[in-house]
């Protein structure tokens, strides 16, 4: 078995991006700002939760007997460009569609102390619990922290699902998020962090008005990093220790084994989120259901091909999900 990054040849032909993007960075970066798929045509649903509270979905419905559920990123939502370019490219290949906003992400502070983290499975629990009702077959489709939240999901129901998933596919899995979490402000990575953090302290203030005991939690230490925001906040908020608790029992290569659906990884080598404890190779080839394709470049939720353009993780997906294959 493969295990380290060095050792791993590049296994897809399929993405050869042009010289510029050849550069984990420059893909992250230029697919994330300048990528401009059109809207989808989404139409909002509000979901009540077990807890009182609630989750917005943006669905595609045009009658079609299966249905894909996005999960976004950190700090995304229904609107960022990998949710729209994937949205429209299943749809288009007649899929509907349902794209997820975690708690406070659709626009709208949600209602209890509780938020969104990247394990957080009883939230995409609520939400198939109610729109799986007349489908066939349900696919999941997630990116990054969505990526590690869907892997999370099936591993822990194993083969007790209580709807008829049929396969998944994760893009950009920081499956193991401690060591993803520090890389993320290390070196150049520290302008994601920044950017990150800036949305990420702008929802706590606006959180902190709505509970103000939250302000006590502030003061347990400055917050420089993601790291210090999950140690303060994440953590402690739901249910967890401190942020490596957290971290320890949401990482998604710890419930790989679990598997028992078809489910797809597609990480980069060039991410530069991602650790080589990110590239669960061990896990991967001892659980028959789940495959990955760790393509040379890519960067992070990149995969730019060209304008106009389908991402290379559409063609990807769309193709696993229609075929069985990749």
């Amino acid at each position: 078995m493969k295990e380290n990054i060095a050792d791993i040849p590049n296994t897809v032909e399929g993405y050869e991006p042009s010289l510029f993007m050849k550069n984990g960075h420059i893909n992250t970066i230029y697919t994330s700002l300048l990528r401009k798929p059109s809207h989808p045509g989404y139409e909002r649903v509000r979901i009540g939760t077990a807890d009182d509270d609630f989750l917005d979905v943006d669905w595609i419905k045009s009658g079609n007997k299966n249905l894909v559920v996005l999960c976004h990123g950190l700090e995304g939502n229904s609107g960022s460009q990998y949710m729209k370019g994937m949205s429209s490219h299943l749809s288009n290949l007649g899929f509907d569609i349902v794209a997820m906003n975690y708690r406070s992400c659709s626009g709208e502070l949600n209602h209890q102390l509780t938020m969104y983290h990247s394990g957080a499975t009883g939230d995409l629990e609520e939400v198939l619990k109610v729109v799986h009702k007349g489908y066939e077959k349900i696919f999941l489709a997630g990116f990054s922290l969505g990526a590690n939240l869907i892997l999370k999901y099936l591993g822990e129901k194993g083969s007790n699902l209580d709807y008829p998933i049929e396969a998944a596919a994760s893009i950009s899995v920081p499956a193991d998020l401690k060591s993803s979490s520090h890389k993320i402000g290390a070196g150049f990575n520290r302008v994601y962090e920044i950017h990150f953090l800036i949305s990420l302290q702008r929802r706590m203030r606006a959180k902190t008005r709505q509970f103000p005991e939250l302000a006590t939690l502030a003061k347990k230490k400055k917050i420089r990093t993601l790291c210090d925001f999950d140690d303060v906040y994440t953590g402690p908020i739901h249910g967890f220790r401190d942020g490596n608790d957290y971290y320890e029992k949401c990482s998604s290569r710890n419930f790989i084994p679990e598997i028992k659906v078809p489910a797809l990884i597609i990480n980069a080598l060039d991410d530069p989120f991602l650790t080589e404890a990110c590239f669960p190779y061990k896990q991967v080839n001892e659980n028959p259901f789940v495959e990955m394709l760790t393509p040379t470049f890519g960067g992070h939720v990149g995969f730019y091909k060209g304008r106009g353009q389908n991402c290379y993780q559409e063609n990807v997906v769309g193709k696993y999900f229609l075929e069985g294959t990749i």
